[in-house]
């Protein structure tokens, strides 16, 4: 039995309505990777689930997304209030404003009509929940650009318990997979078909008018993978006038100075090493200037990334059998030195503007990252160097996320700072 408590889940807050944001956040109320969709397909997979353990957590969690589309009406609905009252507001979504009074319905962001198609139920339980850890990915992600393409304090705390909670059932359902105990692959009663299933298809070979490169990696390579080149070209093969060129074996695809990508590669190591290194140093002292507790966190979590990617660009070393020291990063050197800078003029400023300031120094730096990462990682992917390119990925990907995490408490940030003073 459902029973509806008149009380959000969260309290929802809205301080500037904006119709056109509020069109956006339909995407997640009737949209295919929305609450209503998850309430749906949890709650019906439930109902088909004979697993008693298993069909609490569905009907747990379906429950719960039914809460999350009320939380997600709310807040739009707050959003297009304005529609209900002024004509230049209705402009910015007719649909709503003429159809709907003004209010919310089950359509998407571009006014298409929620539809069971968006379920994804198949009566297999362990495939139904790997279903369910990706339509909880992909809500993250929603919730994700939703936060970015927000002004809004509230909304975007109300947006970010949502995300949160995508993560928390992510974790729920992986955890309910791996209780199953089934191997990873075991997918149905039919067993797939013997060699034919570790059998890699090279299908888009490629060199000079024929391509990029290929590529090696542990989706092709290591354990009992074999790797067919070129299944289409196979007959060609047999003709002696073939010259091969869509199979050529990947490492014979270098290049014609693979030293000297291979040198370039190690110097732009030695200068990651120097600028991790030197921000080892500089993020305590980032901790103890700023002043909000989100932006402190932020820069711990950093520092405890940044041990480990000294740690990943050592190991780097060790696989290239290269010493791992560093070279002097002046790019470095003078972003750090701009960042004290600002550290010492923050004192002057009140706590808001001091920490901007301060995040504005730290996206810097982490912009100086990203490009270096990406392109050491390209030339390791170049070299057909997996074991380096997955390392320098890892680091690349905690500098884009550190980046974007800065990014949203700056906006925070911002959107205090401009509200107006309470009336006494």
């Amino acid at each position: 039995m459902y029973h509806h408590v008149k009380k959000l889940m969260y309290t929802v807050r809205v301080d500037e309505p904006d119709p056109r944001f509020g069109n956006m956040l339909l995407e997640q109320f009737g949209g295919a990777n929305g609450e209503l969709a998850a309430a749906m397909q949890y709650s019906i997979q439930g109902l088909n689930c004979e697993d008693p353990a298993r069909k609490d957590l569905l009907m747990d969690i379906g429950t719960e997304e039914l809460s999350h589309l009320e939380v997600v009406g709310t807040l739009a609905r707050l959003h297009l209030k304005p529609l209900k009252f002024g004509r230049e507001a209705a402009e910015a979504d007719p649909l709503i404003a003429i159809a709907g009074g003004g209010g919310v319905n089950l359509f998407n962001s571009q006014g298409n009509p929620w539809t069971a198609d968006y379920l994804k139920i198949t009566g297999e339980l362990d495939v139904d929940l790997r279903s369910n850890i990706a339509a909880e990915a992909r809500a993250k992600i929603v919730y994700e650009r939703l936060i970015d393409f927000c002004d809004d304090a509230g909304t975007k705390d109300a947006l970010q318990f949502l995300m949160t909670r995508e993560i928390t059932h992510m974790k729920a359902f992986a955890a309910a997979l791996d209780s199953m105990g089934k191997p990873r692959f075991s997918i149905g009663r039919i067993a797939p078909t013997e060699k034919l299933v570790d059998q890699y298809f090279n299908d888009s070979t490629g060199k000079g008018d024929y391509g990029e490169i290929d590529t090696r990696g542990p989706w092709n390579e290591g354990d009992a993978w074999e790797v067919v080149e070129a299944p289409a070209f196979q007959d060609m093969r047999q003709d002696p006038s073939w010259d091969g060129s869509p199979a050529v074996h990947p490492e014979s695809s270098y290049g014609t100075d693979p030293e000297g990508l291979q040198e370039l590669l190690l110097d732009q190591l030695h200068d990651l090493l120097h600028a991790e290194k030197q921000l080892l140093k500089a993020l305590p002292k980032m901790v103890k200037a700023a002043r909000t507790i989100r932006l402190q966190e932020l820069f711990q979590l950093h520092l405890q990334e940044t041990e480990l990617q000294v740690d990943r660009l050592t190991e780097c070393f060790r696989l290239l059998e290269a010493p791992a020291r560093a070279k002097p990063c002046k790019g470095m050197m003078g972003l750090l030195e701009e960042g004290q800078e600002v550290i010492k003029e923050g004192v002057k400023k009140e706590d808001v503007p001091s920490d901007l300031a301060l995040i504005g120094a730290a996206q810097k730096v982490e912009h100086y990252e990203i490009s270096g990462y990406i392109c050491a990682r390209n030339l390791a992917q170049q070299l057909h160097m997996s074991a380096i390119s997955q390392l320098l990925g890892l680091s690349l990907a905690e500098e884009q996320n550190a980046d974007q995490l800065l990014d949203q408490v700056s906006r925070t940030l911002m959107s205090v700072q401009i509200m107006p003073a309470p009336i006494e």
